[in-house]
């Protein structure tokens, strides 16, 4: 009687049946325990910082409109007003029209400039492309102050303190920052129809104006608002070129918490929630177009 031996397509079937059974077991206690407390300190951090968050924004928020806070939880009463003394204090609408000024003004500079830039570094290939890439993107990694002080001097003596001088200082590193958000969304537009378009007799001008801009205009959005927002938040160049009539909302606060004279804690709270209402609402309208997956993936040609 001859013992039967299994084939090596046997084998192999039973060896993956084999596989399967022990991938149907359920998990062990002791690797289920572990998912449990990763998942209960995961969720303990973001707590603990969204209560930080909330308690250092409220904070300043409830100061603002309180009348008296000594060794108590809450003010003495609520009144709006430090608003009015603010007001009286400072052109809040100038400083709010300053501000917004300078944002849009540098984010339409570095969007034209820019786009162009993106374009040739997100289409063409040629020698020495990473290292220019590292070149332009040297503003954002060395510190302001490095060439803000001799810009900011050579800018004073041809153009002073102006809101074009604010402008241009600004432009050094948001026009890197606006190439480099529009470098992926251009990378996502398929080559192949502005080679067609070209095929069907349409010129470079009517292709851009046909083709690239109706596909691109998502990502020219996102750039255009995440610049905005970024301009307003500068406050090292902004504080070394602006004059009396060149300032904004990050200045003035920082003015007003650590100049000269004395003003109520209560007004500088009031500053400080006019200048983040003011970068919220303009980050919730970047949050409506931006799609954090669209910055890393690079979709492939098929």
């Amino acid at each position: 009687m001859t013992q039967h031996s299994e084939t090596p397509v046997e084998a192999l079937e039973t060896s993956n049946d084999q596989l399967l059974s022990d991938s149907a077991k359920p998990e062990p206690p002791l690797k289920q325990r572990k998912g449990f407390w990763g998942t209960l300190l995961f969720y303990i951090s973001i707590g603990f910082f969204i209560l930080n968050l909330l308690g250092i924004v409220g904070t300043v928020i409830i100061d603002s409109f309180g009348k008296e806070w000594f060794n108590t939880w809450l003010p003495n009463g609520l009144t709006t007003d430090w608003y009015a003394y603010l007001s009286n204090d400072h052109d809040v609408g100038s400083l709010v029209f300053n501000t917004l000024f300078i944002g849009v003004g540098t984010t339409l500079l570095a969007l034209i400039i820019g786009f162009p830039a993106a374009y040739v570094l997100a289409r063409k290939q040629f020698r020495f492309k990473n290292l220019l890439t590292a070149l332009y993107l040297l503003p954002m990694l060395i510190p302001p102050f490095v060439y803000g002080i001799p810009l900011a001097t050579l800018l004073l003596r041809y153009l002073g303190g102006s809101l074009f001088s604010v402008v241009l200082i600004n432009l050094v590193p948001i026009l890197p920052f606006a190439i480099l958000v529009l470098v992926p969304f251009i990378e996502q537009v398929d080559g192949s129809l502005e080679s067609a378009s070209r095929m069907l007799g349409a010129n470079r001008w009517q292709t851009f104006l046909r083709i690239i801009l109706p596909l691109i205009i998502p990502g020219l959005l996102t750039a255009a608002v995440l610049s905005i927002v970024r301009t307003i938040a500068l406050f090292e160049l902004t504080f070394l070129l602006a004059d009396a009539s060149s300032q904004t909302m990050v200045v003035t606060l920082y003015g007003d918490a650590f100049g000269a004279g004395m003003r109520p804690n209560q007004a500088i709270d009031a500053m400080a929630v006019i200048y983040t209402a003011t970068t919220m609402i303009l980050l919730g309208v970047a949050l409506i177009f931006v799609k954090p997956t669209q910055f890393v993936t690079r979709l492939k040609n098929s």
